[in-house]
């Protein structure tokens, strides 16, 4: 009877210290995780507007750079697709992928055959469809041989600098969202806002970092993988600037400080985790295969399998392992459909 009643006191002391660690982790991930990404987003996107703006011709060094490092700053919190990048479809307004029906470079075509003068209002701007904003049109206004010769050099100009402002004024207020109003809400989680409880708001960064997982598996690795038998590498995610690859390797480290932060004082499962990030980060760096072009033949098809196992494996041991410490489960995502 005393080994029970000691087993009770001990079970109910450590379930009265669940809100303040989970607490303690949520105020980790926002002070280290999401709003230092998030404002390197803002800032990154404010660089790319200013050099469209100093120099718009689509072979500009310092625009196609500027374009690099912006779009790594949204991969880097691709993963955070709830609160604010929700509110006005944020999130897709600045990464409309996976682009399953070819709808931007349709968009796009319309726009420049039209000389459509949309884009002359930031405001009228904000209207057009997605899939003619964000990182992925700007992909291929920039890189695609048929979209960059359409249409005249200064539409084209015009057009550019209209998806670049756009894409910095939604960075910028995602990023004012998330420090002056979301964090908030999830520091300080009660009947009034989206979270009830300090388990809740670690549970929505348990489902961030396991559907990042599912994207880079499934759809980073998967479309171009396709079928056995029947690759289709020309799906791969911005293979025309050449950062499919890329993008995979990004995600990864960002979703792996994620990780560690979820894990928080548990030393054990934060190694564990680390292990899997990093096997898969190994095996991606060996890859050399920036655009997984190699899918096309079986070996290398193979060898971007063996990566997406590694993905795979993180993402089990996510569920299995990190789930039960937290006493959270990742729940349904986008990817689930209906």
């Amino acid at each position: 009877m005393r080994h029970l009643i000691s087993a009770l006191v001990t079970t109910v002391f450590s379930l009265a210290a669940l809100p303040a660690l989970a607490g303690g982790q949520t105020d980790a991930i926002l002070d280290r995780h999401v709003l230092p990404k998030m404002q390197t987003l803002a800032e990154t996107t404010a660089a790319l507007d200013t050099a469209a703006r100093a120099d718009c011709t689509l072979e500009g060094v310092a625009l196609r750079s500027a374009f690099g490092t912006a779009f790594d700053a949204w991969i880097a919190v691709s993963h955070l697709r709830f609160g604010p990048a929700e509110t006005q479809a944020r999130g897709f307004a600045l990464a409309f992928w996976p682009d399953t029906r070819a709808m931007t470079p349709k968009t796009l075509r319309g726009l420049i055959a039209a000389a459509d003068p949309v884009v002359d209002s930031p405001a009228r701007f904000a209207t057009v469809s997605v899939a003619g904003r964000g990182f992925y049109a700007l992909d291929y206004l920039l890189y695609d041989p048929e979209i960059s010769a359409l249409g005249t050099a200064a539409y084209r100009c015009t057009l550019l600098r209209a998806i670049t402002a756009d894409i910095a004024t939604t960075a910028a207020e995602l990023s004012r969202d998330w420090s002056e109003h979301y964090a908030g809400l999830m520091r300080t989680p009660g009947p009034d806002g989206p979270y009830q409880s300090d388990e809740e708001v670690l549970q929505e960064f348990f489902k961030a970092l396991t559907t990042g997982l599912e994207v880079n598996a499934d759809l980073r690795l998967g479309r171009p993988m396709g079928q056995i038998g029947k690759p289709r590498p020309l799906r791969a995610e911005a293979r025309r600037s050449g950062r499919s690859l890329r993008h995979v390797v990004i995600s990864l480290k960002s979703l792996e400080e994620l990780s560690d932060l979820l894990a928080g004082q548990d030393a054990d499962l934060a190694a564990r985790m680390s292990h899997g990030f990093d096997t898969a980060l190994a095996r991606a760096e060996q890859l050399e295969d920036p655009v997984f072009a190699g899918v096309a033949t079986p070996q290398g098809r193979l060898r971007v399998e063996v990566l997406q196992q590694a993905i795979t494996a993180i993402r089990t041991a996510a569920n299995e392992d990190m789930g039960p410490a937290l006493g959270v489960a990742a729940g349904f995502n986008a990817l689930d459909g209906d």
